[in-house]
This record gives structure tokens, sequence and C-alpha cells, in this order.
């Protein structure tokens, strides 16, 4: 990957994945009116127990197989980088298959003892074969990340999640759903149709790709070997993503509990969860797109600048990345500060995500900073680092939230403060590891620079909001967006020089 095509490639990843972003959010806030905040929180039930048998399924296939696919294209050995391929995905094939069969059977004790609501046993069981599809997925995304072939991928991502709006809403059309639970299933069967069509087109366009490929004749490695240096890169992060969404997962069970405790009714804390988690929550972190953009990349590229010995370059990439990640947090951060009641207004007409939103919105800057780190320390190698410290910071979210939510006055908000809590430590201790293996020299006085111009604009976005805008409502908040993140955007040619 050239170095002048990083940011280039970065910058129409994220154009792609804030079109995914925009039609995702749109499914939300479709969602949210056809179920309410007591189905938006049944989902949310749902989505941890998805993503942990995920994690165990495929996570780190993507970052291994694009390290080695931007190794093996560089060294133009064809040979291993297909045959990795197709080791992997006959590795992964039986593997998922048969984790997606035991969630399958033992759907009815994980919804009964874990979830505690029978609800959701439906909805469980039709993610089965969507963890297999995606788990397949992932193996050719990897390829592509690692070549740079991002195109494509990116716009059927854009398909799918275009098509599963339409297919939601044909089949509660079809089926006539109206309970909860129905509807629940429902959006996850359509998550399911989704993620096939993904991998067909996926599957299609690497076979159309490969056959552009003049065939190379070097002597390949043995598959197990192959599939070995695939497993050492993922395994780590396999163990890091599992053991971080079982801590997820419990985070996510054990509010409802907690809340429950306090003397609210069990449907009113579930509204509650959706309500923070998935409005409030959603709205804020929306602009992460941007970041987790930019970290699908940065592994595959600091592997390859760090191989080359290119030790500067790799570190002022480093920098350039958290000043984004932390000018990207401030403007959000502002946004959400200034016209939160608007926000919550205008994408789920509620009247009632206001302060959850501000709540939310002041963890922004250090908790999109924190979240470079994964793809900075993949790219150093520093996997058992990644799962070492992600299990740190799972214990101390979850005995956070165990406290936090117990405390009447703080409620569902403990779901903001251990963010923030969550996000310093993170941030720290993943810093301090980067530091013993690379000089990044990261200015302090930058920080206080653009914190300060944070506050500034602030202070002059709210007097525009609250005089020349006053009476305005959409146009007031499309004003307000475009204007802070263009600000911003100017803004990060500020303080002292990185290059």
């Amino acid at each position: 990957m050239e170095k002048d095509n990083f940011f280039k490639n970065s910058f129409f990843l994220t154009a792609a994945n804030i079109t995914t972003g925009i039609l995702g959010f749109i499914f939300s806030i479709y969602l949210s009116k056809l179920i309410g905040p007591e189905g938006i929180g049944l989902y949310g039930l749902v989505m941890p127990i998805y993503n942990l048998f995920i994690c165990l399924m495929t996570a780190g296939i993507i970052a291994a197989i694009s390290q080695r696919a931007a190794i093996y294209t560089s060294k133009k050995q064809y040979n291993n980088l297909f045959k990795t391929i197709n080791t992997v995905a006959f590795f992964n094939i039986i593997w998922s298959i048969v984790i997606g069969i035991l969630v399958f059977i033992v759907a009815p004790y994980i919804s009964e003892y874990g979830v505690k609501d029978m609800r959701t046993l439906n909805a469980i069981r039709v993610t089965c074969p969507a963890m297999v599809f995606i788990a397949l997925s992932n193996i050719l995304k990897g390829y592509f990340y690692g070549t740079s072939k991002i195109t494509m991928p990116a716009f059927i991502d854009i398909l799918e999640k275009a098509m599963r709006i339409i297919t939601i809403a044909l089949l509660i059309f079809i089926f006539k759903a109206n309970t909860l639970s129905s509807l629940v299933t429902l959006a996850y069967v359509s998550l399911a149709i989704g993620e096939l069509q993904s991998l067909l087109l996926l599957y299609a366009y690497y076979k159309h790709l490969i056959k552009k490929i003049p065939p190379s004749y070097e002597k390949t490695e043995r598959k197990a070997q192959l599939l070995f240096n695939v497993l050492v890169v993922s395994l780590p992060l396999c163990l890091n993503g599992f053991m971080g969404n079982i801590f997820s997962t419990m985070s996510t069970l054990v509010v409802p509990r907690r809340l429950v405790s306090l003397g609210f009714e069990y449907s009113t804390a579930i509204g509650m969860i959706g309500k923070f988690n998935g409005m409030a929550l959603t709205i804020v972190t929306f602009p992460l797109i941007v970041v987790s953009s930019i970290n699908m990349l940065l592994m595959p590229d600091l592997s390859e600048t760090l191989s080359k010995g290119e030790y500067y370059n790799a570190s002022v990439r480093i920098r350039k990345v958290l000043k984004i990640a932390f000018l990207l947090g401030i403007a959000t951060c502002i946004i959400c500060l200034i016209i939160p009641d608007s926000l919550g207004k205008m994408f789920y007409d509620r009247d009632d995500l206001g302060l959850y939103i501000k709540v939310c919105a002041l963890s922004a800057p250090i908790y999109f900073t924190s979240n470079t780190m994964f793809g900075i320390l993949n790219g150093l190698n520093r996997q058992g680092i990644i799962l070492r410290n992600s299990l740190i910071i799972s214990s101390i979210e979850l005995i956070s939230l165990y406290i936090l939510t117990g405390i009447k006055i703080i409620n569902v908000f403990s779901t903001a403060i251990t963010i923030f809590i969550t996000s310093i430590i993170s941030l720290v201790i993943n810093l301090h590891e980067v530091k013993k293996h690379i000089d990044i020299s990261l200015s302090s006085i930058n920080i206080i620079i653009f914190s300060l111009i944070g506050l500034l604009s602030y202070l002059v976005l709210r007097l525009l909001t609250n005089t020349i805008l006053r009476d305005l409502f959409i146009a007031k908040n499309i004003i307000i967006i475009l204007l802070t993140f263009g600000l911003f955007a100017y803004f990060s040619g500020f303080g002292i020089d990185e290059d």
C-alpha cells in the first residue's frame, strides 16, 4: 500500500461507511418507530449474543488475512495468498457451522437463563445462519482490504444496508407481524438475509478479480503452515473479541437487572436502555465510523511500513490518526451539547433524549481517540497486548456498571460514566504500550490548543444557535452539524507541525 494512498483509501472507505452508517441509522429509526423503546431494548439484548458468537467464529480473521494479503501481494506470491484464503475458508466453514448448530440447540437456555426473556428465543435462532455467512464474508473482506480493493466491497455493504430496510418492511407485510417478539425476530431475519446477499456478491467479485491475476509458479508453503500464519495473528484477536464480548454481554444483561433492583418495572428498564443505548448512544457514536474506517486500513499499512524499516513514517501516521480521532470527538461533543433535544426530535421524533445525548457526548473526545488503539497495536503486531488490556478494560467496565447502575440517582446513566472511565484507562495503558515499540512524540501543546479551540467554538456556536438560528429546526441542526465538522476539518491544520 503506497504511503500517499492510505488517506485516499481511508477517505473513500469512510465515505462508503458513512453511507452505510446513514442507512443503518435509518434502519434504527425505522425499527424504533415499529417496536418502540422496549422493542429496541429487546433487539439490543440479542445483539451482544450475536456478536459474542461471531467473535468466536471469526474475530481477527479480517486483520490476519489483510496482513498476509498485503505481504504476499507486495512479494507477488499469489499462489500462497490464494492457497491461504482457500485453507482458511475450509477451516472456517466447518468451525462456524459447528458453532451455529450449537447456538441453535442451546438458544432456549440462553433466552431463559441468560437474557431472561423468552421473547428473544426465535431472534437468537435466526442469527445462526447469519453467523456462518459473516464468518466467510470476513475472509474475503480481509483479502480486499489487504490488497486495497475496497471500492466494490464498500458498494456491496451499502447495497446490503439499503436492502435490509426494504427486506424488513416486506417481511412485516408478508407475515403480518404485530407482537414485539415477532417484530424483533423479523429484524434479525432481515439481518441474516443481508449477510447472505453480501457473501454471494463478495464471492462473485473475488472470483472476478483472481481471473485477472497471472498465474505464478513458485513453490507454495504447506496448508498447515499457511493456516498457522493466519491463526497466530487471529487467535489472540479472536480470544480478545470473544472475552471482550462475554464481558460486553454480561454488562448488557446486568444493567436491566440492576435497574429492576432499584424498583423500576422490567418493561420500563428495557425502555430506558433502549432510549439510552439504542437511540442516544447511536447518535453520539455515529461519527465513529470515520475512526473505524481508518482502523480497517491502519493494520496492513503499518505492517508494511514497519517491515520496510520506515519507523518515522509510521510514527507520523499514528500521530495523524490520533489527531483526527480527537478532533472528531471534540466536534461531536460540541454538536451534541448545543442541540441535544433537536437531535433526538429530528432522528427519533422523541422529546426525552436530550439529557441522554448530552451525558453520552461528554466522553466523545477521549472515547474516539481510545478507539484508534486497536488498529495501531494491531499494526505493531501486538495482539497479545490487545488481549491483556481489553480484559482489564472489560473487567473495569463490568464492575463499574454493576456498582453505578445500582445507585438510584445514576441508574441508566451508568453507561455514559463507564464509557468515560474505561476510555481514559484504555487510552493511557495502550499508549504506554505503543511508546515501548515506537516513538510517537505526542505534543501536549497540541492537546491544549485543540481543547481551547473546542471551548471557543462551543461558545460561539451556542450563541449562534440561541440567536440567529433560534426559531429554526431542521435547518438549524444541519447548519450546526456542517459548520462544526467543517470548522474542525479546517482546524486540523493548526497546532505544532507533526510532519
